[in-house]
């Protein structure tokens, strides 16, 4: 059971710290100081549940839907796309950045679905959570335990991102620094596109 547990963390981890668009939202969202601790637990409970999905089943009947794979591979392009082109927009322009630097908080639901948005049309997140963490959990003597350590990884790398993100901000709120960080997550989000749309 044990060998199990462990398994589920290390694999876990290893691929949770490559989804980068994910990862990329909860950070500006910790260094923003906006609800990034509802953002990392909604993470979370998605990383959990679709590891537990693929380790059940879901993986196998993925993978003989060629119709579900190239719907959420659309509709990530698309979400990514949009998502890299309103970060380039804050890095380039600086009206758009004075703008997003006085903004009010944005409500929380309005977080949580942005959230959901890029934890679920995002398809490397099923790609590693479902296909690869899943596939591997079901070969597991002990699946539970496999679920477990992943879980356990999920916790640790999000709730890490979002507290540390949080302690950086007064040190990285002046204006350049957010134009960095607004044009590196754009081309991040632009090259998972372009990946998804080479198909590879």
């Amino acid at each position: 059971m044990l060998t199990s547990y462990i398994n589920g963390v290390v694999i876990a981890l290893g691929l949770i710290m490559a989804i980068g668009a994910q990862n990329a939202f909860v950070l500006s969202q910790a260094l923003r100081r906006e609800h990034h601790l509802w953002v990392a637990s909604l993470c979370v409970f998605f990383d959990v549940l679709l590891v537990a999905l693929g380790v059940y089943g879901l993986a196998q009947l993925l993978t003989s839907s060629p119709l579900l794979l190239a719907i959420a591979r659309w509709g990530g392009v698309l979400f990514l796309s949009s998502y890299a082109a309103l970060a380039l927009v804050r890095a380039i322009r600086p009206q758009a950045l004075e703008a997003e630097s006085v903004r009010p908080r944005q409500p929380l639901r309005v977080v949580l679905a942005t959230t959901l948005a890029v934890t679920l049309l995002n398809p490397h997140v099923y790609l590693d959570t479902v296909l690869l963490i899943g596939s591997l959990g079901a070969q597991q003597e002990f699946p539970f335990a496999y679920v477990a350590g992943s879980a356990t990884s999920s916790v640790l790398w999000f709730f890490s991102l979002a507290l540390a993100g949080a302690k950086l901000a007064p040190w990285l709120a002046r204006p350049m620094t957010w134009r960095v960080i607004d044009f590196l997550v754009a081309i991040m989000m632009f090259s998972i596109a372009l990946q998804l749309i080479l198909g590879e």
